[in-house]
């Protein structure tokens, strides 16, 4: 796509989803979002059919991004050197960092998962769980890799971990944002890693 239809494609997206959080998905209509950003409603129908593709690509771009923290190359890089379990921790809080960053890009995304967006239906509801499940295998496939490196214990549940893993950061993220607390502060990402590396450390 030409960098000019990718950045109306954009616009149209960063529109509608601020529209979704603040009147809610069922009030949402296509002809809002042309009406904002002045242009033709065939504008929008050239990128999205309808206003669940529009937060269905949201969803895409999150899980993009957190398919490329857990890049697979950058993991085995990684632990190619035989690093320590400082190193390890470190690694983590990177990556958990760079996870965070991610959701509190798109807060909608959050949103969604504990339900706050008004009029969506089972069909959003069901793209969601689906987008949470891929993270989670994402994050499973990591901690078996862990538990085969001798790093973590080799009796745990690699979904199990997983589903708490994601489940324990997107609540802290929901909590802070809620909250207006600076979710990006230093010693809750170290806090978050810790807990994540040291309760399943051997």
């Amino acid at each position: 796509m030409p960098p000019k239809g990718e950045r109306r494609k954009q616009q149209i997206v960063d529109t509608a989803k601020h529209m979704f959080i603040d009147k809610g998905f069922q009030s949402t209509h296509i002809g809002q979002v042309c009406e904002k950003l002045d242009i033709a409603r065939g504008t929008v129908y050239q990128y999205f059919r309808n206003k669940k593709e529009i937060l269905y690509a949201i969803l895409e771009d999150v899980l993009e991004n957190i398919e490329d923290i857990f890049d697979q190359d950058d993991f085995n890089e990684f632990f190619s050197s035989s690093p320590s379990n400082d190193a390890v921790l470190e690694f983590i809080n990177k990556r958990l960092l760079s996870c965070i960053t991610v959701l509190l890009g798109e807060p909608i995304v959050i949103k969604l998962i504990f339900k706050e967006i008004i009029g969506v239906d089972e069909d959003v509801n069901e793209q969601v769980v689906k987008s949470i499940a891929s993270i989670e295998k994402l994050v499973a496939r990591e901690v078996e890799e862990l538990m085969g490196k001798g790093i973590y214990k080799s009796n745990l549940n690699p979904k199990i971990t997983a589903t708490m893993i994601i489940g324990g950061v997107m609540l802290v993220v929901y909590e802070y944002d809620r909250l207006k607390l600076n979710v990006l502060d230093q010693n809750l990402i170290t806090s978050m890693a810790k807990y994540y590396l040291y309760g399943v450390l051997k």
